[in-house]
């Protein structure tokens, strides 16, 4: 069974920053794209970025363009966010999750689209 553990969420100043890490088992790392996506309290889960297999091909929410970096480390199996610039509108539950794609071109945006979840990070940005 796939399972994906995050960590690294933690409280911070506007201005700040974080890196947050997905680890992925239970399957072919490689063959899965993988996504970020968050909840404040009384919000829809959002889009936040996605990565394919290789690394090469990323999807970014407008929102967190420029300032948010996804990242893949194979021998890890592991997914990053690096987030940048952090901004209090950036407070909330941040969950990865995987969905096995049949090549690299494949990034979803769509929380639909994936098959694994973790149990999510909180991530707060004070003012």
């Amino acid at each position: 069974q796939v399972q994906l553990v995050e960590s690294g969420g933690g409280l911070v100043p506007a201005g700040g920053s974080l890196r947050l890490s997905c680890a992925h088992s239970g399957r072919t790392f490689d063959m899965d794209s993988l996504g970020w996506f968050r909840q404040a309290p009384g919000k829809e889960r959002e889009f936040v970025a996605a990565v394919s297999w290789s690394g090469k091909n990323f999807d970014y929410s407008d929102s967190v363009k420029d300032r948010f970096t996804i990242s893949r480390d194979s021998a890890k199996r592991t997914v990053y966010l690096q987030m940048n610039s952090l901004k209090p509108e950036d407070t909330a539950v941040y969950s990865c999750a995987t969905v096995r794609t049949p090549n690299d071109t494949y990034t979803y945006t769509s929380p639909y689209a994936y098959d694994y979840w973790g149990q999510g990070t909180q991530v707060s940005v004070s003012s």
